[in-house]
Formats: structure tokens, sequence, C-alpha cells
């Protein structure tokens, strides 16, 4: 049952990779905390009550937070409601359960006047193949709000004809066109050239961010370039590409951008998710308010 579970997500659902690979985790250890697998694993014997039993066990027992939960209950959920849907149980036993209730924790961005530092940094031409194509790939996270997997997976005729634009492939295989500032327009454009002119490109690789011998760049590689470069312009606390995405969504909020116009270019389901930037925007407007207004000031006195 588990592996035609896998195969749905896989195939009609289209997950990620790194989804279909957590589901499959996640499921697997819920059977084991059962005492079955999959070969003797029958659902029809699984209660609401056991559920609450696991999450209280893993909780307690295993100590993990609540997002982790919800995310493993998340996964074990989908395969219930894909079993109910077969026909293989007669009831969606996780229909009464809730999500746990999480703390809200602001999205970590990079300062305005630090990333500016960093995007002129980055500007600079270089004839150098790693430095090229690192700064290129701090750019491309800050100016179109990329996914990690997102980037990883642009290949360069996703690129339009003039380079003015990009084409997403996100989230359940959706698409999305994301526009290219000029300057971005520019590196991309000596990037391409650099790689042609040094041979680096693999005539088979479509891939747009390459190592040095031609193949696509790995997810970890591109993490730990990220979190180098980040830290190398002096970002404090978190550094990571999905800080850089964060950091684009709250510039362009700070900015006065339409929040659905920042769902579209994130590729968000649901205007629920890009909401969350609208506190760091608040929490902007309150730093302001506290330095400039004339009522803050003389509280101060």
């Amino acid at each position: 049952m588990l592996a035609d579970f896998i195969r749905y997500i896989e195939a009609e659902r289209r997950f990620s990779p790194l989804t279909v690979r957590n589901y499959r985790h996640d499921v697997e250890e819920f059977l084991a905390w059962l005492g079955t697998d999959e070969a003797r694993f029958d659902p029809r014997e699984v209660t609401t009550a056991q559920i609450r039993e696991w999450i209280i066990f893993r909780t307690e027992e295993g100590k993990i937070g609540a997002a982790s939960m919800n995310r493993e209950l998340s996964s074990v959920r989908a395969f219930f409601r894909w079993l109910h849907r077969t026909g293989a149980i007669d009831k969606d036993i996780l229909r009464p359960l809730t999500s746990l209730k999480t703390s809200r924790r602001l999205p970590a961005f990079v300062p305005e006047s630090r990333m500016s530092t960093i995007v002129n940094e980055c500007s600079f031409d270089s004839e150098h193949f790693i430095t090229e194509r690192n700064s290129l790939i701090v750019l491309l996270f800050y100016s179109c709000g990329l996914r990690l997997a997102e980037l990883v997976g642009i290949d360069r005729g996703d690129l339009s004809a003039e380079c003015t634009s990009l084409r997403v492939h996100g989230k359940g295989d959706k698409e999305r066109l994301v526009p290219i500032l000029d300057e971005v327009r520019e590196k991309i454009l000596h990037y391409l050239s650099m790689i042609e002119r040094q041979k680096i490109c693999n005539c088979e690789e479509k891939a747009l961010f390459l190592t040095h011998r031609g193949k696509r760049i790995a997810r970890s590689t591109v993490y730990r370039i990220v979190q180098a470069e980040l830290a190398r312009a002096g970002v404090q606390g978190k550094k990571s590409p999905h800080v850089l995405r964060h950091t684009f969504a709250t510039h362009l909020m700070n900015g006065g951008a339409d929040m659905r116009e920042i769902q579209e270019l994130l590729g968000h389901a649901s205007l629920q998710a890009t909401q969350v930037y609208t506190h760091n925007s608040i929490a902007r407007l309150k730093e302001i308010y506290a330095k400039a207004h004339p009522r803050e000031k003389q509280g101060k006195k």
C-alpha cells in the first residue's frame, strides 16, 4: 500500500523528490511505532485513539516541536486520506484531529542596507567562473525570490530569448514567470558567455548553474555557497537560500508592493502563506515610528 501511495504522490501529485522522501520516512516511522511494516500493515485496524497516542509519544518521548509534529501528521494524514479515497478503509480516521498550535515566528531576512552592499559586490563582473557563478546564485535568489530546488532546477532554456524573464518550475510542477532586473540580466549574459568561452558546459547538460566539470550543481553545494557569501558579508543569524527568499518578499512588502503580486512572484498557493510578511513590514513601521514620531521622541527625554 505504501509503495502505491508513493507512486501516487510522485506521478499524479508531482511532489518534489524531497517531499516524497519525507512522506515515505514519516509513514514508515509511524508504521514502526505501530509495531508493523508495509508488508503486514492492515489500515482497518488503526484507530483515531492510536493516532492520538502516537502524537503524545512523539511530542513527549520524542521531544519534537509542534511544527515537526505537524509535518509528520500531515504525511500520515495524506496517506490515510488516500487509503480512504481508494476504498482500503471505510472512513478517514484522522479527520477529527487538528494540527498542533505553533508559535508564529517572523521570517528571518537581511536588512536593506546590508543587502544593498551584497548586491553591489555581486554585480561586479569577474572572469573567474566560480566567483561569477556564486555571485549570480545570490543575485537570483534575492531578485527572483526562488526556492532552493527551483534555482537548482533552472535550465538555460527556462530563460526568455532576451533574458528578461525566467520560467520557474515550482511546487507541484506549477510554473510561473518571474521578471529579471536589467542588472541581473547583464550578469546572466556575462555568465553564459563565460561558460561558453571557457568551455565549461557539457554539451548534454541543460542546467544554468554548473559545477566546474559542466554538471548540474547540487542543492547542498548551493546551500553552502549562500551560507559562505552571507557570512562573508557579515550577515548575522540564519544564513540560507530561504533567508534570501524571505528578504526578497519583505523588501517588496516594505516598498509598497501588492500582497497578491508578491504571492504570484513567490509561487504561493494561498495568500495566507504570503501574509506573514506583513508582520515584518509592521515591525519596520514600528521601528520608524519609534525613531521619528515627535511624541515618541519626547517620551525618551
